[in-house]
């Protein structure tokens, strides 16, 4: 009996880890999603929100943002500018610009 070629066997061994992470329900994988800072307002928040999921703050405006959750996360942004925060705990997390008071936003996030 002849034994497999190693490189073919690595190879099939690749293809079928691939297969079994794209066979992974989506909700199980973070994924990215994006806000956006316009028109001093925030953007709407993201539906299917979940722990480990990243958020990428735009700012869009010609004024400095932030996006500011007490105790969680504190993104402050020059105008242009984008930045990032994964989420970390379940619930509804409430946001605010601190220099824009009226900018405010609540994410909703599921275990």
């Amino acid at each position: 009996m002849r034994s497999a070629d190693p490189t073919r066997r690595a190879v099939l061994l690749t293809v079928a880890a691939s297969a079994a992470v794209a066979a992974l329900p989506a909700t199980a994988r973070p994924r990215t999603h994006t806000i956006v800072m316009e028109k001093m307002r925030f953007g709407p928040s993201p539906a299917g929100l979940r722990v480990g999921d990243t958020i990428v703050w735009v700012n869009r405006d010609l004024f400095r943002h932030t996006a500011t959750a007490r105790d969680l996360f504190d993104v402050d942004l020059a105008p242009g500018a984008s930045g990032r925060t994964v989420l970390r705990r379940a619930g509804r997390i409430a946001y605010v610009c601190r220099f824009h008071p009226g900018m405010t936003g609540v994410l909703t996030v599921s275990a």
